[in-house]
């Protein structure tokens, strides 16, 4: 492994959870202010092929963390306000062997995501059940005058049981 790469992996250890690109970007460049944004990109992408580290979509914004070859990893991600919520692998052990039953199919599940609306944005009036829809008809993205209300920030991680 190449050392860029490896302060990469090492950022991401280092900050834990799930880190976006620009976190481990900032992270190495106080002291390896020769590694660029664009190495740092092409370094995660390489570590998720490899299965170092997996990947979650938070607010369309990648997020990684490092990879643990022993435990399957699954969330469940908030759509408007982009939280990640860990989820155990008992839910999904049953579709795994229901899929692999009924059509043959293996999938591969040890990192799953799964997109929706966290209980917090349901309850928001403004929301209708896909999270597309605000009261008065406004679809996401639907204008400059737009603008999401949120309590929290955007982003982060809990788990469920």
């Amino acid at each position: 492994m190449t050392p860029q790469r490896a302060r990469v992996l090492g950022a991401i250890a280092k900050l834990g959870g799930h880190v976006a690109v620009e976190a481990i970007f900032h992270e190495i460049n106080t002291s390896h202010p020769a590694i660029d944004l664009a190495t740092v990109y092409r370094t995660v992408r390489l570590l998720r092929s490899l299965h170092l580290v997996n990947e979650v979509i938070q607010g369309g914004v990648g997020h990684y963390e490092i990879a643990d070859p022993q435990a399957r990893h699954h969330h469940m991600v908030c759509e408007h306000c982009g939280i990640a919520i860990h989820v155990p692998t008992r839910y999904l052990d049953e579709l795994r062997r229901r899929l692999t039953r009924d059509t043959g199919f293996e999938p591969h599940m040890e990192h799953f995501t799964i997109s929706g609306l966290c209980a917090e944005c349901r309850a928001d009036v403004g929301h209708s059940h896909t999270g597309h829809t605000h009261a008065g008809g406004r679809a996401h993205g639907g204008g400059d005058d737009h603008v999401h209300d949120n309590a929290r920030p955007r982003g982060g991680e809990r788990s469920w049981r």
